[in-house]
């Protein structure tokens, strides 16, 4: 009689709470499909999980595209996208008013018309023609 018996180890992952659809960019490929996953390693035995290798689990910014894995921890820029912590959502929206500039026009604007001779054609140059 032979008994053949497997051990190994199984991940379980999920999202983290408070991140669920937050995608940012991965530090590898430079692609924004990143997301931050909870992982949970368990031995397992004849394809049973029993033992869990991990109490609280890992927190890692993982990319779908590479399968680069990152700690949280070094990721500021992701744990400022946190939803419902610290100053706010730092994601910037699209479709927003640009911010209104008190005190004077732009910046990278002049303060007046353009100086100089009136603008045309160059100088020693005929206007193009067509037809």
């Amino acid at each position: 009689m032979c008994l053949i018996f497997t051990c190994g180890e199984h991940t379980f992952r999920k999202e983290v709470e408070g991140y669920e659809g937050v995608t940012c960019q991965c530090h590898n490929c430079g692609n924004w499909a990143a997301h931050v996953i909870k992982s949970n390693p368990w031995f397992t035995f004849c394809f049973v999980p029993i033992i869990p290798l991990s109490i609280h689990g890992y927190h890692d910014v993982i990319c779908d595209i590479c399968r680069f894995a990152q700690p949280l921890e070094n990721r500021p820029d992701v744990q400022a996208m946190r939803r419902g912590g610290g100053e706010g959502n730092n994601i910037p929206m699209q479709n927003q008013p640009p911010p209104q500039h008190q005190g004077g026009p732009p910046p990278g604007w002049g303060q007046g018309p353009p100086q100089g001779p009136p603008q045309g054609p160059p100088q020693g140059q005929a206007p193009m023609r067509y037809g």
